[in-house]
């Protein structure tokens, strides 16, 4: 027998193990679905879309590939301070292959259970590629979202986690199906086997800082956010253009991982650090008045947070938003900027 495009939703996308959120009305199953929300609540939307041989490798796992399509949108949510909610899937497939749609669905809902989020909604379709799409929707409380346009003169620059893993991760990758560039391939020096690892598996699974985005909104210690999609000189600069700052990054701040360092060297992890993307961390901007409160409501979220930097004013010429310092003294750095998808 035909399997048709119904008859893999409802036998790999109906698979979520815990109830139904009582916000979720109509789901799967009708044209549109239904959900809603209270008086004083609003709600962020935002739509990715990860195509194959572009944002993943052909080899890449079903089950990483589906978390990392999840993960990705929840880092979305987390930036802006949102509460996951709801997820609708649009995916294309080759061809239908029962032992691949297994393990992507399994890892889905398992990512999806995790957070409290209902798949409710998306489309099948037959292509060329794989091409995952989602869309996500979270809730925040009214006026507490973290927008990118409201970071201020003084306010304090702070990463999560460490920087450049993903990019040493996916060169480590790209070493071992021989397509990683000459230049990367001869600055791998050294590193344990299980310091690769682990950056092969900040790679393929990044954490969303979900909680840590939550905090930071409703407890309105940051002003602004943006998770670290494009490498930070990139993202980072999306605040400074929508807040018209500009901003001082001191290199030597710059947390970075045992496991990045002892595999490519200090001057290559700091390029990925800075120019890598896919890290997927928090980068947040702080008003002097909310540090001290910083260690007080975010100790029990288990997540390290960095210090790097500080908004100036716009220089007279409008230029040159980001200074780079080490050591006190101001660097030239040299970068090719973040990750565009069409450059």
């Amino acid at each position: 027998m035909n399997e048709g495009e119904f008859d893999l939703i409802k036998r790999y996308f109906n698979a979520s193990k815990r109830p139904s959120r009582k916000d979720v009305i109509v789901a799967i199953g009708d044209d549109c679905a239904i959900t809603e929300h209270r008086q004083n609540q609003r709600i962020a939307i935002t739509t990715d879309t990860m195509v194959e041989n572009t944002h993943f490798l052909p080899s890449i796992s079903p089950a990483d590939l589906a978390y990392k399509a999840a993960a990705t949108n929840l880092s979305d949510l987390a930036a802006m301070g949102a509460e996951p909610a709801w997820f609708s899937l649009a995916l294309t497939l080759p061809h239908i292959d029962h032992q691949w749609l297994q393990a992507f669905s399994q890892s889905f809902f398992d990512v999806l259970d995790h957070y409290n989020v209902d798949l409710i909604g998306g489309d099948t379709t037959k292509g060329a590629l794989h091409v995952i799409s989602i869309t996500a929707q979270g809730i925040i409380p009214k006026g507490k979202a973290l927008c990118r346009h409201s970071a201020n003169v003084g306010d304090w620059v702070y990463v999560s986690g460490t920087l450049g893993d993903s990019a040493g991760g996916l060169a480590l990758l790209l070493n071992s199906v021989k397509e990683i560039p000459m230049k990367a391939q001869s600055a791998v020096q050294n590193g344990t086997d299980f310091e690769r690892d682990y950056l092969i598996q900040r790679h393929l699974r990044p954490t969303p800082r979900v909680l840590l985005g939550l905090e930071l909104a409703v407890s309105a210690l940051a002003s602004s956010a943006i998770d670290i999609s494009d490498g930070l000189i990139a993202d980072l600069g999306h605040i400074l253009e929508r807040s018209q700052c500009s901003a001082v990054i001191n290199l030597d701040k710059l947390p970075l991982s045992n496991a990045l360092i002892n595999t490519f060297g200090r001057a290559q992890a700091e390029q990925f650090a800075l120019t890598g993307g896919e890290d997927y961390e928090l980068c947040f901007t702080v008003p002097d008045r909310q540090r001290e409160k910083l260690d007080q409501h975010l100790k029990h979220i288990g997540v390290n947070y960095t210090c790097i930097g500080q908004l100036r004013a716009l220089r007279p010429n409008g230029k040159k938003r980001l200074v780079f310092q080490r050591n006190g003294q101001e660097v030239d750095v040299a970068h090719t900027g973040g990750f565009d998808h069409f450059k």
